[in-house]
């Protein structure tokens, strides 16, 4: 039996007693269950991740404009464009997440599920890359640390809400994540070698470089791996970052050319939005309290490198994107700039406890022999709980099922969800009941049904009522039936609060009563706009898609 039981807690270096088998036989069992929470999550996510491929509308405000972004890449077009005139739109992110997405439209057309399949796949690398980062740390091999790595970034709420999406934000991470191992391999190979090998970091700094032009974010990342790199190799760092930061700037004015200088107005104006204390107290309130196990450990182990060893890539790397998610207190930013650093907390944390178990596992403690075999036993059993608990913390999962209903009910949690319909261009409603349950949000990660795919094609139908392209909140519904997309209201109340968008000619064209269709889901438009659709638009059907109510309006005759 210790053949096995070596596979999770390393080898056994002396026959046991019974006492001592008892005692590893509950940690098996305890390691088991820890696997499983984790495996129930990964399932949780893959069934989340099935339905939105199957989901032809917005799931998130803004998955349209990004396929939108790809679809103009396709046909060889700048999404970076003026706001200022018909069809008023223009894109704020970085274009590589969208080119990696181009071939797939080229083949298949403009399909939602062409975004959220990449981004899938880009999250499983990231999850891969973690496992890979703890895999190559540990001296002796425990496999459910290297699963739990991966495993548990799939079972964070933040990964799971966004990670399926038509979004950028994983893609992002998956640069940043494949950035710092690879930068950690190499810089162990060198020390251990005493050879150089600038080859292999030219190829972290194109990970970092893909990174940043997938969103701007990542500048977090760019900057652990230079610290780490200037506390191991100043000179190095300093020579290889002169050229970085030219490549960079490079890069970014041959955009601003190319767009006759619209890729700066659109992705650092609109960027530079107000900062609110409250959103951000808040956000980091519930990441802790989502992630307390892995933010606990991560923090303990990079104060135990900082002291007592050389401080690792990975703690450098949680410590400062963990400080930049302050950033998620911008309006529009929410809990996706925590998913960086919740990808190094989900690598320190094995590695704390595997480094741990080494220690005990290399100690030659004087004790009796009952005591010293038995000390990386019992801090297993200690561990697994923990790993536990943060298992149960960040609960999500969909009770559509009697099945899943009583999973739901013997861990003590509710089979549904009690909510009411986000409403912003309507009367509020009553809250109703629906097959999910989460810690975090309510409305956001329920799997979509086929009644919301019907819900969509009912608004889309009430576009093809009318002649013009609707002003849409939305690029999916237009995108849907084939006509022009209008307006990009997050982006262009952005630009409107920072001098950058002139509402006239917008404003004009509902004046005029031009479109046919109105659209709105939350009102994010300016003010301007807002009035003049009260004035000359009147709404004719609410139509609810994802616990969200759209109203469709039509001219006021």
């Amino acid at each position: 039996m210790n053949r096995y039981f070596s596979l999770f807690f390393g080898p056994t270096r002396e026959d046991l007693g019974r006492p001592d088998q008892i005692l590893r036989i509950l940690g098996y069992v305890l390691i088991v269950l820890v696997v499983l929470a984790f495996l129930g999550y990964l399932w949780v996510y893959g069934y989340y991740a099935y339905r939105l491929l199957l989901f032809p509308f917005d799931y998130d405000q803004g998955e349209g404009f990004e396929l939108l972004d790809t679809l103009m890449l396709s046909r060889g077009e700048w999404p970076y464009r003026d706001s200022n005139v018909y069809p008023f739109y223009s894109s704020n992110y970085p274009p590589v997440f969208h080119l990696a997405i181009v071939p797939l439209v080229w083949i298949f057309g403009p399909q939602y599920w062409t975004g959220r399949l990449v981004a899938t796949i880009g999250t499983m690398v990231t999850a891969a890359a973690l496992s890979y980062g703890v895999y190559r740390e540990q001296k002796e091999r425990r496999w459910w640390l290297v699963l739990f790595a991966a495993l548990a970034f799939f079972a964070s709420n933040y990964v799971y809400h966004v990670g399926p999406l038509f979004r950028q934000h994983m893609f992002m991470v998956m640069f940043e994540t494949l950035a710092v191992v690879l930068i950690t391999v190499i810089v162990d190979r060198e020390e251990a070698s005493g050879k150089t090998n600038n080859r292999h970091l030219f190829w972290v700094m194109v990970l970092l470089l893909l990174a940043g032009y997938t969103k701007q974010l990542a500048y977090a990342t760019v900057a652990a791996v230079f610290i780490f790199l200037f506390l191991r190799q100043v000179k190095r760092s300093i020579i290889w970052a002169i050229p970085f930061a030219a490549v960079t700037g490079l890069i970014f004015l041959g955009l601003n050319v190319a767009t006759d200088g619209q890729w700066y107005i659109t992705t650092v104006s609109a960027n530079i939005n107000e900062f609110i204390p409250g959103q951000a107290i808040g956000l980091f309130r519930q990441w802790f309290d989502l992630h307390l196990v892995l933010i606990v450990v991560s923090t303990a182990y990079a104060f135990y490198q900082l002291y007592f060893e050389r401080l690792s890539a990975y703690s450098i790397w949680f410590v400062i994107t963990a400080v930049n998610s302050v950033t998620a207190g911008k309006w529009g930013a929410g809990e996706s700039y925590f998913a960086t650093a919740v990808a190094a907390s989900c690598l320190l944390t094995p590695l704390a406890f595997s480094r741990l178990l080494d220690w005990l596992n290399s100690r030659d403690f004087s004790w009796e022999k009952t005591l010293r075999t038995r000390l990386s036993t019992v801090a297993v059993v200690v561990m697994a709980p923990l790993l536990l608990h943060q298992a149960e913390r960040v609960f999500h999962m969909p009770t559509h099922t009697p099945f899943l209903q009583s999973i739901a009910r013997s861990l003590g949690k509710p089979t549904e969800t009690f909510v009411a319909p986000q409403t912003s261009c309507s009367a509020p409603q009553p809250p109703e009941p629906i097959p999910y349950v989460d810690d975090a949000f309510v409305l956001v990660g329920r799997p979509p049904t086929d009644a919301d795919i019907a819900a969509g094609k009912q608004i889309a139908a009430a576009i093809l009522e009318g002649d013009t392209a609707a002003f849409s909140e939305e690029a999916g519904f237009n995108l849907y039936v084939g006509r022009d997309v209008v307006s990009n209201p997050t982006q262009l109340l952005n630009l409107y609060k920072a001098g950058e968008f002139d509402v006239t000619n917008m404003v004009q064209m509902l004046d005029e009563q031009a479109f046919d269709t109105i659209i709105l889901r939350a009102q994010f438009y300016p003010g301007p706009v807002l009035d003049v659709i009260g004035q000359k638009y009147q709404t004719v059907e609410l139509i609810e898609m994802n616990k969200f109510v759209y109203c469709i309006m039509t001219p006021i005759k």
